[in-house]
């Protein structure tokens, strides 16, 4: 299935030198997906979610100390990505023909143009990911930081091409993002121990629990088979071994905080309910 978006030609000449430098060989066709991504991203996080949040929380957001109000405006653009990311990977892992065409060796080194346009849209997020983890680490902790930087490093990889298949699979664990957001706002709304806020909860905790724990484990089992096949196959492509450990330790790092943060969660929730309390704790993860 073809990038339903055409990348203009002048981009690709213009990055295909640097997709050369870094061997990331389909890079070039989805360059017009990343960068403007990556600046939406930003405007979104300097700019516009500032300004609608005074206007739509005028009681609330201009009272926020300046680290509340940088994590603030992170959760907005979370809580868009999340939403936008979600339903492009789900339509094209739904329509993608190709995709479903594809053996063992076709996991690992096939490409489509509509995996790469998701993939596209997900690396200029982590991208800005990165940037305001990093600018920012004493509001959103080297825990968000390592996330950012393993998700960056998958979706780049991607472009090899390298486990395009099971990057766009990967993106699925963004369906849980939008619920923890707004179990973040309602703690800032005033709304800790709601009824609202208590199913919020029971959607984050399913959503998380089956897109990421379950879901995100049984694609990393099927990826770790198909990398080995691939070195196995005589004949065909072999995986260099730094890239296969590139991709594994960048993967596994994502599959350790989802447990660590599931375990945090439900010792938040669980502390919520039983006595509701603004001290009792946040789940602060972004992702």
């Amino acid at each position: 299935m073809r990038d339903p978006i055409p990348a203009p030609r002048s981009l690709i000449q213009f990055t295909n030198p640097l997709a050369r430098t870094l061997s990331l060989r389909t890079l070039p066709l989805h360059a017009h997906e990343i960068l403007p991504a990556f600046t939406i991203y930003a405007f979104l996080d300097g700019y516009l979610a500032p300004l609608a949040s005074r206007r739509l929380c005028p009681e609330t957001y201009p009272g926020l100390d300046p680290r509340t109000r940088v994590n603030w405006n992170a959760r907005v653009v979370s809580l868009l990505q999340s939403c936008c990311v979600s339903a492009a990977a789900l339509a094209v892992i739904y329509s993608d023909r190709e995709r479903w065409a594809m053996g063992p060796r076709e996991r690992v080194w096939g490409y489509t143009g509509a995996s790469g346009m998701v993939q596209g849209f997900a690396a200029g997020y982590f991208l800005w990911d990165v940037a305001t983890s990093a600018a920012n680490l004493d509001v959103h902790g080297p825990g968000a930081l390592m996330h950012a930087g393993s998700a960056l490093a998958v979706s780049l990889l991607g472009f090899r091409p390298f486990c395009n298949y099971y990057g766009l699979n990967f993106i699925l664990y963004e369906l849980s993002t939008p619920f923890l957001n707004v179990h973040w706002f309602m703690d800032k709304l005033g709304m800790t121990g709601s009824t609202a806020q208590l199913v919020n909860g029971i959607a984050l905790v399913t959503t998380f629990g089956a897109s990421r724990l379950v879901w995100g484990t049984y694609q990393s089992v099927r990826m770790y088979q198909d990398i080995w096949t691939a070195f196995e196959t005589p004949g065909g492509l072999p995986v260099p071994p730094w890239l296969a450990v590139a991709y594994v330790v960048s993967n596994t790092t994502l599959s350790v905080l989802n447990f660590y943060w599931f375990g945090r969660m439900i010792t938040t929730l669980r502390k919520r309910f039983e006595k509701p309390s603004k001290e009792d704790g946040e789940i602060d993860t972004k992702k």
